[in-house]
């Protein structure tokens, strides 16, 4: 990776950040200076408060002016605030503003109550209070106050707000005991229009500097890593000569042999590169879809290390936290090419793959999926990493739908998604109001503990678990792909489970155009084949098969029996008790198999930015 992109994305970020929030300042001040129009006030709502003492003091204007006004504040521009209250029925109230020195003269050794915090949503008033043995005078019978309203009924004070140190004062008019009033307060401020505009333009600057910091940071990441296009992963169970044997013993969908990456190199007579092939084995009811998520099972997982990796994989969430913010602005300056153009910057695409690849790579070792101890790597590139992601570049892309297809199309598998990755949702009554909380954890997030108990205790990952977590995980980041606008073919509704994703196949002789509009079949390819995302092989000795065929011995189940689980103590490469004999047929260096393109043609383009090799 560029270092002088990083700090460039990392810079943008945070000045696009600083402008975000600035923007929000401004719209919450420019909403507030809108609603005191006309002279109009912010108001509280009407509420009760009661004290057992002789007087209902605030010793700050905190409450109507939100902490206050400096003393270098002008007189003409600061604002005021209102006071308006009522007594019982039979009694006066009395209202009043003066210097807070002056109020706790008056007060002194007096009973009274001081009004520290005051919340609306639900009310509660938190009182402090002070003790004392005096009976105070009349209140209005004082010269010290500086605005001041006392009588019967509801009385309203307003006051222009000066330099200096204030308190408020709410007394029966007769200075007697208990205090039980209702109160409103309110402010109005001048100020709110120049911080408005302060706020606005600062907002505009800082966007202004980070949005093109983090275009050409995230351009720069992209540029030239398109990767290496959908390679072939899956060791034994792979459609092809080129899945060379693993070794027995080996756990199915484990790691390779050492010295054997994952992403083996495509032999001669395999198409390289380009849309996968359209087309899934019959019987096994897989989908190809452009966007490709694998992810294989670590063979000798720490039965407790899953427990911390949450806190191991904090660097990646920093990280993640800049990729992911540059992602979201990636993805808005590619729906605005798209609308003009019809295309997605490639360089972009590259970047917002690697950024959902990086994800991947982090949640199949920590929160996603726990299928390996091995640290992911900080790089957006493609790897050997067990856990990877890609999608495939669409030369075009729809005009029309970018307009739709992230949020109205989408939201079927935006409810599904909710229903695996949200928490529940309930209804409590807390502080005399009903207010909605989360419960529990997502189904995802649950699945995966129960994964970990497992494995804590026995020292296995459970098969089905495991490929069940992948399905779960491949639908919501081929979702994301489709919302993030990257192609315009639609989510299939199908939950492709195991390690290996469909697209990840080798594509088989070319045999003409596809069959209708669908998903073809692919000649040679029999139903009895091992399914496509790496199941083991039917039980026992079976015939040959015909086509592309996989070479090497046979493989047989551990000694000790146990079967349906990866990992320690999982089956061999061949499945649990196979015995079959290798298959024959097609080898590496038979005919050359060709894709077949949307335009059923058997021929593709060189194109150096998407290279294929035939």
């Amino acid at each position: 990776m560029r270092p002088g992109r990083i700090v460039m994305l990392i810079l943008g970020t945070l000045s696009a950040l600083i402008g975000l929030g600035l923007m929000a300042g401004a719209g919450a001040t420019g909403w507030a200076n809108y609603q005191q129009r006309d002279n109009g006030y912010f108001t509280s709502p009407l509420e009760r408060y009661s004290s057992d003492s002789y007087a209902l003091a605030s010793p700050r204007l905190s409450i109507m002016t939100q902490g206050g006004l400096s003393d270098s504040v002008s007189v003409d521009v600061a604002g005021s605030v209102l006071l308006r209250g009522s007594a019982d029925a039979g009694k006066e109230i009395f209202i009043g503003i003066a210097p807070r020195n002056a109020v706790a003269a008056y007060l002194a050794e007096v009973k009274h109550s001081e009004i520290t915090e005051v919340q609306f949503s639900p009310f509660r008033a938190v009182y402090r209070d002070v003790p004392g043995t005096r009976t105070p005078t009349r209140p209005a019978d004082q010269s010290f106050w500086t605005a001041k309203a006392t009588g019967p009924g509801t009385q309203q004070l307003t006051w222009d707000i000066r330099p200096g140190s204030w308190a408020v004062v709410v007394m029966n008019a007769d200075a007697s005991t208990p205090v039980d009033v209702n109160l409103q307060a309110g402010a109005r401020s001048d100020l709110l229009w120049p911080v408005f505009v302060g706020l606005l333009v600062g907002g505009i600057v800082f966007l202004l500097i980070g949005i093109p910091l983090i275009i050409l940071g995230a351009a720069g990441l992209g540029r030239g890593k398109g990767g290496p296009p959908s390679v072939f992963r899956a060791p034994a169970q792979a459609y092809g000569a080129h899945a060379a044997p693993v070794p027995a013993g080996q756990a199915y969908g484990g790691q390779p042999p050492a010295g054997q990456s994952h992403a083996e190199p495509v032999p001669a007579g395999y198409a390289y590169g380009g849309q996968p092939p359209a087309w899934a084995p019959p019987g096994t009811g897989r989908v190809v879809y452009p966007a490709r998520l694998s992810g294989y099972l670590d063979r000798d997982l720490s039965r407790w290390m899953w427990l911390f990796k949450w806190f191991l994989a904090i660097p990646h969430f920093i990280v993640l936290f800049f990729l992911w913010f540059a992602f979201g602005v990636v993805t808005i300056v590619a729906w605005f090419a798209i609308l003009f153009t019809g295309r997605y910057p490639r360089s972009l695409f590259n970047f917002n793959v690697g950024v959902i690849r990086w994800s991947w790579r982090v949640a199949f070792y920590s929160y996603g999926a726990l299928g390996t101890d091995r640290y992911p790597p900080f790089t957006l590139e493609r790897t050997d990493y067990p856990a990877d992601f890609d999608v495939d570049y669409p030369e075009k892309l729809s005009r029309g739908l970018v307009l739709v297809k992230s949020w109205l199309l989408a939201i079927p598998h935006l409810l599904i998604i909710a229903l695996l990755t949200g928490t529940a949702q309930t209804w409590i009554y807390r502080d005399g109001q009903w207010v909605q909380v989360g419960v529990g954890i997502s189904l995802l997030g649950l699945l995966v503990v129960i994964a970990g108990v497992i494995l804590l205790f026995t020292g296995v990952y459970a098969r089905g678990l495991f490929d069940f977590l992948l399905g779960l995980n491949r639908w919501v980041y081929r979702v994301t792909t489709y919302v993030a606008l990257m192609r315009d073919e639609y989510p299939p509704f199908h939950l492709d489970m195991g390690p290996r994703d469909p697209g990840d196949t080798p594509v088989g002789p070319y045999g003409g155009p596809p069959a209708g509009s669908g998903y073809s079949q692919v000649p040679g390819i029999p139903d009895s084949a091992p399914p496509l995302h790496g199941q083991p092989g039917p039980v026992g000795t079976g015939p040959a098969t015909t086509g592309l065929a996989t070479t090497g011995p046979a493989t047989t189940g551990p000694a000790d029996g146990r079967t349906g689980f990866y990992g320690v103590g999982g089956p061999a490469a061949g499945g649990p008790d196979a015995t079959g004999t290798a298959a024959t047929g097609t080898a590496a260096n038979g005919p050359a198999a060709i894709r077949p393109d949307a335009q059923s043609t058997p021929n593709i383009p060189d194109n150096p930015d998407n290279p294929t090799r035939v």
